[in-house]
């Protein structure tokens, strides 16, 4: 659980942007959109939190090309997707948009990427894309979504049931590989951002390296509360169906408790789940944002059994007044207070364990009249998209003007 970084660890962008560089942003800055800017992701197949943090960029630089390593046209905004857009060699591959995770021993060779004539490379990465190599004296600033979690942190989330024997011994050897890669390829790196203390901590342990937090936008214009919708009982899933996402363990919760659990979403694990569901569980599929909003606004709590990265859920759903029931390891203990504590915007559960996750249902039952809306959506206002906007074009200001903190 976070304690908070140590001494002389790296710098977090504080709300108060202008604690941060003492009044060097006043006069003399250099205008952002003036320079050339390169933005690379990792890939362009969907608009979901990573390419909601791209989407800033994008609009901070509308001239500013892509590099990726494939894109399946018209999964994304025209905020996006009327920038030129340059994918690898991998997009020549038939039907890559749907089987590309295979394409992971080839990743680091398609993401070989070489930049020229520009003033800035700006990667968004939780796989290959840090590994782009800015032009000599050209500063590269990485926004870390994770260090590879599959070769790093998670491993055995990803292979555990699905490599065995001969095949677990070539995934060993492929992620030794890729870790070795990935840390080697971290010099090409003049600037980490982390999106949560984290990955900050990640990107310690794997790379050696220093970053500042700066968390992801959340819309909390579109995810706010509606005094007009009534509360019902029921818990809420908002998930890919992984399974590092551990759905199962809230499905399992919730038949052991007969409590009515509706869960929104899709992924390779949709099989596995459905046939763990009891009769109080309903499956909704994928749905629109709108979708998402009411259920947000509607249920009882939003259930996140998983360790992420960061998360943005949970923020949203605080947005719209809802609390959180979360796993109490990784990015929702930095934005979900539990109870207990001043402030409460929900609960946490220690242990990814059905008992655990039980214990914190019943809690929160007993004591959810003492969760108030009005406290949690203020909470979310702290990781909204104009706090976002403002402390990237800040960090970056300072960066093109050569000022290291």
């Amino acid at each position: 659980m976070p304690n908070g970084p140590p001494p002389g660890s790296s710098k977090r962008i504080p709300c108060n942007h202008h604690d941060l560089y003492d009044g060097t942003a006043k006069d003399g800055m250099l205008n952002l959109q003036q320079n050339r800017v390169v933005l690379i992701h990792d890939w362009l197949t969907g608009f979901r939190g990573g390419e909601k943090c791209l989407e800033v960029l994008c609009q901070l630089f509308p001239t500013a090309p892509i590099h990726t390593l494939l894109h399946v046209r018209g999964s994304l905004p025209p905020s996006i997707e009327n920038h030129p857009i340059r994918p690898s060699f991998l997009q020549k591959i038939p039907r890559i948009g749907k089987y590309y995770r295979y394409s992971l021993p080839v990743m680091p060779l398609a993401a070989n990427w070489r930049i020229e004539d520009c003033d800035l490379v700006y990667s968004l990465s939780h796989a290959v894309a840090k590994s782009a190599k800015a032009p000599r004296g050209v500063p590269h600033v990485c926004y870390c979504f994770t260090p590879m979690r599959y070769a790093w942190h998670m491993k055995g989330s990803y292979f555990a049931d699905r490599a065995q024997g001969l095949k677990a011994r070539a995934v060993d050897l492929l992620m030794s590989s890729l870790r070795s890669w990935d840390r080697r390829t971290s010099s090409r790196v003049s600037h980490f951002i982390a999106i949560s203390e984290t990955v900050r901590k990640r990107i310690r342990e794997c790379y050696g390296r220093e970053s500042v937090v700066i968390y992801p936008p959340a819309d909390t214009e579109y995810y706010h509360p509606d005094p007009s919708v009534r509360r019902e009982d029921y818990y809420l899933i908002l998930s890919a169906f992984a399974p590092y996402k551990r759905v199962d363990l809230a499905i399992e919760a919730c038949n052991r408790l007969q409590k009515r659990l509706v869960i929104i979403g899709s992924g390779q694990d949709e099989a596995r789940l459905k046939s763990l569901a009891g009769p109080t569980v309903e499956f909704l599929g994928w749905q629109p944002d709108t979708v998402l909003r009411d259920h947000l606004r509607r249920c009882r709590a939003l259930l996140f059994p998983g360790e992420e990265d960061y998360g943005i859920v949970p923020v949203e759903a605080n947005a719209c007044g809802t609390p959180v029931i979360a796993f109490a390891k990784g990015g929702a203990t930095e934005t979900i207070v539990p109870l207990g504590r001043d402030g409460a915007t929900g609960a946490w559960f220690e242990e990814q364990k059905l008992e655990s996750l039980i214990a914190a249902l019943e809690a929160f039952e007993r004591e959810r009249e003492r969760l108030d809306p009005v406290v949690a959506r203020k909470q979310a206002e702290k990781f909204d998209r104009a706090t976002h906007v403002e402390q990237v074009t800040r960090y970056l200001t300072h960066v093109l003007a050569g000022i290291s903190r």
